[in-house]
C-alpha cells in the first residue's frame, strides 16, 4: 500500500488538513459532490414552455440544505453497516461517524440502480429490506431545496431507559474496568437506574439546531475505599492530597444522582460539502464496533467546535489515485481532569477510499494545556498542531509543552471473492508515534472480521473482533503508555471515562455477536466480552467477562422496545475479594415521531 512514508505519516495527515480543507472549500464553492444534488441546491425545478399559453416557471432558488446528525445508539447504524458489507453503499466511510440524514440519503441514492439490476439472491434480497426501511425512515428530509418550505422542526425521539442491576458494577474504565460500554458516560449504580429524554431538531437553510437532553437517576453506592484511591492516584502519579475529586476514580461513598443532562446539543451550518457545528455531538472515528481508538461515545461528549466534511470530496488528478476524501477537525475543553485543570483537546482525521472495497483513515489527536501549565491560546494551539518531534524533559514541563500526541490508523476492506459477505477490519493507536503504521510494536490493535450473512442462513450474521492494548514494549509498564502522559495523568478521560476505547490502559480480550434479523427494525442478538488488565498496572490484575442478549421489537412503526440482559463475573482482588457477579436487565422504550412541522 503506497500510503505515505509510515514516519511521516502523522505530518502528512495534518499537513494535508489544511490543504485538503481549502481544496474542499474551493470545489464546494463550484459544484458539490455529483451524488449530492439535493442537498446542494441543483435540482432546477422548471417548466420549459411546449405549446400556446404555457408559461415557464423560473428555476427555484438554489441553496445548501442543513441537515442533522444521526444519534450513534439508533437503529440506522445497524442497517447501514449491514447494507455496506452486503457489497452497496459505496460512499459510506465506516471510519467516520456520525452521518448526517441527508448524507446517508445520498449514499442510498447512489446504491439504488445498483440494487435494481442486481440479481435475486437470499444476500441481495437482504439488501432490498434494508434499503426500503432507510429510504422509508429518511424520506422525511427529501423534499430538498425545490419543495415550497425551506425549514422544518420535528420531535425525533422520546424514551426511557430502566435499568436494573444486582452487585456492583465496575465503571472506571481508566483503572479497572467498565460493566456498561459506549453509554455515553451515564451514572450507573447496583439498584435501579433510570434516563428519560427527547431529542429533536429545526433546519432553516443551511442552518440546523439539534437537541437531546435526558433525566439521569443513579442510586448512591460505596465507592471506592481510600486506600483504593489513594493505590490508583499514586499509579497515575496524581497527588492524592488536594486531588480528591478525581473524576475517573470513584472515591466513596457516591451520592444518589439525579440530573438533567444534555447528552448532544448543537448549532451548524452547512456550507461547501461541510457542516460547521459548535457544541456537543456524537463521535465515532473507526470502522469496529466494539469500539474506537481516536474517539467514541464511551464518555459524555464534549463542547467542541467542529469542520467536518460530510459529503465526499474528489480532487482532480489526486482522486484518481487516492478516490474520494472525507476530513473531520475538532477542538474542545476535557472536563473532569484536576492535575492540570481544563485541558484541551484537538483531533484531526483523514479518511480515504482508493476503491470502492476498501476505505483507510490516519487520525491525530493532542491533548495541551490545562490551569498552571500550557495556556490555552492561538499560538500554543498552533505549536501543539504542528509538533511532530521528541521534545526536551525540560520543555515538556514548561509553558512550551506541545501536550501529549497520539496517532490512530484504521483500515476495513470487503474481502475478495466475498465482497457481499465478508469485511475486515483493523483500528490502531500509538501514543508518541505519528502513527501506528510507523511503530506496530508500540500499537494498540482491535483487528476482527463482520460475517453480513451465513450461508444458509441469510438472516444470521456474526460479528468478531480481538482488542490488545497491552503492548510488547518496556514503555507499556504499570499503565503508563495508552490513554496516559506524566503531564496529563488522567489521559484521554473526559468526566471520568475513556473517550477512546473501553479497553483502556493494558488491556486484552475480545468482543464477539451474532443477530438474527427479522427485518431491518427487529432483531435478536447474543454477545459476549472479555477484558483483561495487566498486574504490574492494577494489583492483581482485573478480569471481565460478560454474556448478553438482547431483543428489539417493533410493537407500532413508530414504537420501539429494547431489552437488553446481562450476566458478568468479574475478579478484581485489589476492590473486592473473589469472583463477582452482576446482572443488568435494562428496558427502553422509545417513539419515533413521523410528523415534522414545515415553514
Amino acid at each position: 500500500m503506497a500510503f505515505f512514508a509510515v514516519n511521516r505519516v502523522g505530518r502528512a495527515c495534518v499537513c494535508s488538513m489544511a490543504g485538503l480543507l481549502a481544496a474542499g472549500m474551493t470545489l464546494g464553492m463550484q459544484a458539490e459532490t455529483p451524488g449530492a444534488a439535493r442537498d446542494a441546491g441543483t435540482l432546477a425545478n422548471s417548466a420549459a414552455a411546449t405549446g400556446a399559453g404555457q408559461v415557464t416557471t423560473a428555476p427555484c432558488e438554489l441553496a445548501p440544505q442543513g441537515s442533522p446528525y444521526i444519534p450513534l445508539n439508533f437503529w440506522l447504524y445497524p442497517a447501514l453497516v449491514r447494507l455496506y458489507s452486503l457489497g452497496y453503499l459505496d460512499p459510506a466511510f465506516l471510519g467516520l461517524r456520525p452521518w448526517t440524514r441527508l448524507s446517508v440519503v445520498h449514499m442510498l441514492e447512489s446504491t439504488s440502480a445498483r440494487l435494481e439490476d442486481a440479481p435475486d439472491t437470499a444476500g441481495n434480497e437482504e439488501a432490498r429490506g434494508l434499503y426500503d426501511a432507510l429510504m422509508k425512515e429518511l424520506n422525511i428530509d427529501a423534499e430538498g431545496p425545490c419543495g415550497k418550505h425551506r425549514g422544518e422542526f420535528r420531535v425525533e425521539s422520546t424514551y426511557s431507559v430502566e435499568r436494573g442491576i444486582s452487585g456492583t458494577p465496575l465503571h472506571d474504565s481508566y483503572h479497572l474496568g467498565q460493566s456498561i460500554v459506549n453509554d455515553y458516560g451515564r451514572p450507573i449504580e447496583g439498584g435501579f437506574d433510570d434516563y428519560t429524554g427527547v431529542s429533536g431538531y429545526a433546519v432553516s437553510g443551511p442552518w440546523t439546531l439539534y437537541l437531546r437532553t435526558e433525566l439521569q437517576y443513579a442510586p448512591s453506592a460505596a465507592g471506592y475505599s481510600t486506600a483504593l484511591y489513594d493505590l490508583l492516584s499514586q499509579e497515575d502519579n496524581v497527588p492524592p492530597v488536594g486531588n480528591q475529586a478525581q473524576a475517573d476514580i470513584p472515591l466513596g461513598p457516591i451520592a444518589t444522582k439525579a440530573d438533567t443532562r444534555l447528552l448532544e446539543g448543537y448549532l451548524s451550518v452547512h456550507l461547501w460539502g461541510h457542516d460547521l457545528s459548535f457544541g456537543k455531538q456524537d463521535q465515532w472515528w473507526g470502522p469496529a464496533a466494539s469500539g474506537a481508538y481516536a474517539y467514541s461515545n464511551n464518555a459524555q461528549n464534549i463542547y467542541s467546535f467542529e469542520i467536518n466534511r460530510s459529503e465526499p470530496l474528489r480532487v482532480p488528478l489526486l482522486s484518481r489515485i487516492t478516490g474520494p476524501f472525507r476530513y473531520e477537525f475538532i477542538v474542545g475543553s476535557l472536563k473532569g481532569h484536576t492535575d492540570f485543570n481544563d485541558p484541551w483537546v484537538h483531533a484531526e482525521k483523514i479518511s480515504m477510499k482508493p476503491t470502492r472495497n476498501f476505505e483507510v483513515g490516519f487520525e491525530r489527536t493532542v491533548i495541551w494545556g490545562g490551569e498552571g501549565h500550557v495556556p490555552i491560546t492561538i499560538h500554543s494551539f498552533l505549536k501543539s498542531f504542528f509538533s511532530f518531534q521528541n521534545v526536551s524533559y525540560a520543555e515538556k514541563f514548561s509553558r512550551n509543552d506541545p501536550g501529549a500526541r497520539f496517532g490512530a490508523f484504521d483500515v476495513n476492506y470487503r474481502m475478495p471473492f466475498l465482497r457481499n459477505w465478508l469485511t475486515f477490519i483493523v483500528d490502531s493507536e500509538a501514543h508518541d508515534d505519528v502513527s501506528p503504521a510507523s511503530a506496530p510494536r508500540r500499537a494498540d490493535f482491535t483487528t476482527g472480521f463482520y460475517l453480513s450473512h451465513v450461508p444458509g442462513l441469510p438472516k444470521l450474521d456474526l460479528r468478531t473482533e480481538a482488542i490488545m492494548d497491552d503492548q510488547s514494549t518496556s514503555s507499556s509498564v504499570g499503565g503508563k503508555f495508552t490513554y496516559y502522559e506524566a503531564e496529563v495523568p488522567q489521559g484521554y478521560t473526559n468526566q471520568g471515562q475513556i473517550f477512546g476505547h473501553w479497553m483502556g490502559r493494558e488491556g486484552k480480550g475480545g468482543e464477539a455477536w451474532s443477530t438474527w434479523h427479522f427485518n431491518p427494525k427487529e432483531w435478536i442478538t447474543v454477545n459476549w466480552r472479555r477484558q483483561k488488565n495487566a498486574k504490574d498496572f492494577i494489583p492483581g490484575g482485573t478480569t471481565l467477562d460478560d454474556y448478553g442478549v438482547q431483543v428489539v421489537k417493533r410493537i407500532t412503526p413508530e414504537i420501539e422496545l429494547d431489552g437488553t440482559f446481562t450476566y458478568e463475573g468479574y475478579k478484581a482482588p485489589v476492590y473486592r475479594a473473589g469472583e463477582q457477579t452482576v446482572t443488568a436487565t435494562t428496558i427502553q422504550l422509545t417513539w419515533f415521531p413521523t410528523r415534522k412541522v414545515s415553514f
